[in-house]
């Protein structure tokens, strides 16, 4: 169908992948959690956009561009370690008393540049799509560029599903949150933790 061969391994395999979890769904449970639906929603864009970028920066040949230029790999898988343990620093060490009224309209659209970045500064993500993809594309389909779109939009599609269930999830964290200040900081400090670890995976992976 439109050039995908075996679309129902393709969608066990997006269903599964998307499961695992990751600083970008981290990034979108803690900002509903901290911030409510609306700013969960806002970082939950910048995911697709970020994402979106990459699935077509790996369909028009990016990747195969990394594995030819290694210096050019390491300087991304850095930067983006880079940022997360930033991240995750920010995270471990904040404090949880809300923000000032005066600093909250400013820092509205942050959870989406935010988690535009953190799906960005990924090249192994870039690595990962072109290689998962290209196993589910039928070569001799004349439009291998409607073959990706639809391979895009099904990964899109159930990355919003469960980044939904995972935003309505921290609202309901929050207000357990609000009444509890110690459990608050605790979550903080986990999320923080786990971004430290995700920037240590991004920064010893292998090309």
């Amino acid at each position: 169908m439109l050039g995908v061969t075996d679309l129902g391994t393709y969608v066990l395999g997006t269903v599964a992948i998307i499961l695992l979890p990751g600083p970008n769904s981290m990034y979108v449970l803690s900002t509903a959690a901290s911030n409510g639906v609306r700013r969960g929603y806002q970082a939950a864009c910048g995911v697709f956009l970020g994402d979106t970028i990459l699935m077509i920066a790996s369909a028009a040949g990016v990747a195969s561009l990394l594995r030819a230029f290694p210096p050019v790999f390491l300087a991304l898988k850095y930067a983006g370690a880079a940022y997360l343990a930033y991240l995750g620093l920010k995270m471990l060490f904040a404090r949880p008393a809300a923000a000032p009224a005066e600093e909250a309209e400013p820092a509205v659209d942050r959870p989406f540049r935010r988690a535009f970045t953190i799906s960005l500064m990924n090249p192994k993500a870039i690595l990962f799509f072109i290689s998962f993809f290209i196993q589910f594309v039928d070569p001799a389909y004349a439009h291998p560029a409607v073959t990706f779109t639809v391979l895009g939009a099904i990964v899109q599609l159930f990355s919003f599903l469960y980044l939904t269930a995972l935003i309505f999830t921290g609202d309901r964290l929050a207000a357990v949150f609000r009444r509890r200040r110690r459990l608050a900081r605790a979550g903080a400090s986990a999320i923080g933790v786990l971004f430290l670890g995700f920037s240590l995976r991004l920064a010893t992976a292998s090309l």
